[in-house]
């Protein structure tokens, strides 16, 4: 492969090069690289629905499609939803950026890493965007209770949580989603995106859709191009109350979905049976995976409810120079995760595939990790800090933007007023009370400050260290005859939603530094990259005049059959 292919990657800041893109500066004929970087269900459609689609080509470009709310009538009545309840988008960022749009008033709080259109598009329409480091340490666990604390400190009027999390694939379990959607019911708005909820198998039913139906303030989002292994047809669609699905809606344009997509959602219907057993395939590929990749030496690979694994290289390794070669030397394309805020080029994302593509990537990263050395790891500094969550985006929004808002809120020891955890009413979920938002009273650089700053800034108090987080244990590596692997035992189900430990009296909820946080150095309590700019009885309408689909799950449980 030509040498100058990596140079696309140095040109598309916020995202990874496309495969055609690829393809086409590789200058070589035939498929593209292996791809563990787009992450798409390697099993579906089925090599038939693919001959089906192809013999069908011409018509399908040919012609316009149909109307986006015929062909949002078909889904609807294939997942049992009500088509009052839907939006159907020309793909999610589509979708993302009219909920920007339309329903972000002009804050927005978001976990980092993450999807980087929830950062990006925020601050594109001069949003303020609250980010909530998700510590490496803790193994990228979103703590719900200390986001709700940071929410309401900030202010913020719009909540987003992705589960499962891009890029690390951690996962929030159904109960306490739901204790936290209505623990947020005085924001503006609760997005969860559930892009890749299809491949989770923590619990039977995960989705919170028909939950979000029945509220005022809440969205869920949800992909079909990854979970059919489609990306480039571009559709996914929202599920809220009728009155905020119909805000959307109505701003999207007639034919904003494309005949192809049109064909693939009328195609489903008859093969439900199929798109359950990719995804269950899926799932036993990523235990699978898991383990090989866990074997290498200075590899960390974090618990994932994705069709992708979040690792961590060795000590030593650079992202982007493990990119190229595995590119240039194995023609297999990674996602190095540099570019995400709240990651780093120690991070890569690798998608699931099957074994056969494994076994090929295991093998490049044996060669371009240790070279003719196995056992050992890329030679680098033996000691540090330890911290490698914090990329150089992230050092710089902290000193260039969030200085002024972290020593606003060290200004008080005791913590900011009104913030002392009580439980939120009918909910069992101890939440802090809502915090009135002050008037600007100063402004140090680019940022206001939200109260003047204090005389003298108190030290914060030691913050204790996490356990380390357990990585999966590896396996061996496999014999000559593999055995198939067992299928995943969902875990049980979550004790009621925790109470956060109280803290002493005399320390803040998020203790900070007196200042703008030093590069190398994890921002407490969260990254502000500031000035940067229901109804009940809803009934399931099925398509008109169409049989009833043969074993196609429910949206609350997609693909928990076959």
């Amino acid at each position: 492969m030509s040498g100058n292919v990596t140079s696309l990657f140095r040109g598309t800041a916020a995202h990874s090069p496309s495969m055609a893109a690829l393809t086409r500066e590789s200058g070589e004929a035939g498929a593209g690289p292996v791809d563990f970087c787009i992450p798409c269900n390697p099993y579906f459609p089925t090599p038939a629905m693919f001959e089906e689609m192809a013999g069908r080509l011409r018509d399908i470009i040919t012609y316009y499609p149909s109307s986006a709310d015929t062909i949002t009538a078909e889904l609807c009545g294939l997942l049992e939803l009500p088509p009052q309840c839907v939006a159907m988008g020309n793909g999610s960022t589509e979708l993302i950026t009219w909920i920007d749009h339309l329903l972000v008033r002009d804050s927005l709080a978001v976990p980092v890493p993450t999807f980087g259109r929830w950062t990006d598009q925020p601050m594109e329409t001069g949003k303020r965007v609250d980010m909530f480091p998700l510590q490496e340490s803790a193994g990228f666990a979103l703590d719900l209770a200390r986001y709700a604390e940071f929410v309401r400190a900030r202010g913020t009027r719009t909540v987003v949580i992705c589960n499962p999390n891009n890029p690390d694939g951690g996962y929030l379990h159904k109960q306490a989603l739901v204790q936290f959607m209505d623990a947020m019911a005085d924001r503006d708005l609760v997005v969860i995106d559930e892009s890749f909820l299809e491949f989770a198998d923590a619990e039977a039913e995960p989705s919170v859709v028909r939950e979000a139906m029945l509220r005022p303030n809440v969205v869920v989002l949800r992909s079909l191009g990854k979970n059919f292994g489609l990306h480039g047809i571009r559709f996914g669609y929202l599920v809220a109350n009728p009155a905020l699905a119909g805000r959307v809606r109505a701003m999207l344009p007639k034919w904003n979905l494309n005949s192809f997509a049109e064909h693939v959602v009328f195609m489903l219907r008859d093969h439900g049976p199929e798109y359950a057993q990719s995804l269950h395939q899926v799932r036993r590929d990523r235990l699978e995976m898991a383990g090989r990749l866990s074997a290498l030496p200075g590899l960390t690979v974090y618990p994932s409810q994705g069709n992708f694994l979040f690792v961590r290289l060795p000590v030593g390794a650079e992202g982007t120079v493990v990119r190229d070669r595995m590119l240039t030397e194995h023609r297999i394309l990674v996602r190095e995760c540099g570019n995400k805020i709240g990651s780093s080029s120690r991070f890569l994302r690798l998608v699931v595939r099957p074994q056969v593509d494994v076994h090929r990537l295991v093998s490049g990263l044996e060669q371009v990790l240790y070279g003719s050395r196995r056992g050992a790891a890329v030679p680098g500094p033996a000691t540090g800090t330890g911290y490698s969550s914090g990329t150089a985006a992230v050092d710089r929004l902290v000193s260039e933007t969030n200085g002024a808002g972290m020593r606003a809120l060290a200004a008080q020891p005791a913590g900011p007023p009104g913030l002392a955890a009580a439980p939120a009413a009918g909910t069992g979920m101890p939440l802090p009370a809502a915090v009135p938002v002050a008037p600007a009273a100063a402004t140090v650089g680019p940022m206001p400050m939200s109260v003047p700053a204090p005389q003298q800034v108190p030290q914060p108090a030691p913050v204790p260290q996490p356990a380390p987080y357990p990585g999966p244990v590896p396996v061996p590596h496999p014999a000559p005859a593999p055995q198939p692997t067992p299928d995943p035992v969902p875990p049980p189900a979550p004790a009621p939603y925790p109470a956060p430990a109280p803290a002493p009296a005399a320390a803040a909820p998020y203790p900070v530094p007196a200042g703008p946080t030093p590069p190398g150095v994890p921002a407490r309590g969260g990254l502000t990259a500031a000035q940067v700019r229901g109804t009940d009885g809803l009934q399931s309408v099925p398509a008109e005049g169409r049989p009833a689909s043969r074993g196609w799950p429910d949206p609350a449980g997609m693909g928990r059959t076959g």
